[in-house]
């Protein structure tokens, strides 16, 4: 079977910089619902359209259609006492950029802390750099109607919010 819209693609990947430097090996294969649903990125489902089991490549994927570019603009210097203590290099926070207070929220990673100040960095982690991706296609099925319905993979017996073993299946909406 063909990879096309509403079939379930099961695909082992790792993914690199262009100087191949691994950032991550897929422990389990990625399993997305394709065409268009926001399961994966674009470029992606592109490469894979029209593919089939045993499909094997290498993709180059520019920060504008992977992660964005980084926006200097998203860092922000917050007082030590404003944040909850203790507070760790690599913590997490959702907020708002300055210019922006009632637009969506970011999650802001602490990249840097002093003795009365703390660097939050709202970028993604990967956004600003090049990605490689190694694909390999291991499955090819067509979605349930439930599956298209809701936009997304159900495991083997259902809904994976109600059946599922945690990290099971593997789908990341990217808005």
């Amino acid at each position: 079977m063909k990879i096309a819209k509403n079939t379930v693609v099961t695909v082992e990947y790792s993914l690199s910089d262009t100087l191949g430097n691994l950032i991550e090996q897929g422990q389990e294969p990625m399993i997305y619902l394709h065409g268009g649903y926001e399961n994966t990125l674009p470029k992606i489902e592109e490469a894979l359209e029209g593919k089939d089991v045993g499909f094997n490549e290498t993709i180059q994927v520019e920060p504008e259609d992977a992660f964005g570019e980084y926006d200097a603009e998203l860092v922000k210097m917050e007082e030590r006492s404003r944040l909850p203590s203790p507070i760790e290099v690599g913590m997490q926070f959702e907020g708002t950029p300055d210019d922006d207070e009632e637009g969506e929220g970011l999650i802001f990673t602490v990249t840097e802390i002093a003795e009365d100040k703390v660097v939050l960095d709202g970028n993604h982690p990967l956004a600003g750099i090049a990605l490689r991706f190694t694909l390999n296609v291991i499955d090819v099925r067509e979605a349930t109607a439930e599956e298209i319905a809701h936009g997304h993979v159900h495991g083997a017996h259902g809904h994976p919010d109600e059946d599922e073993e945690d990290g099971e299946y593997r789908t990341y909406p990217l808005h």
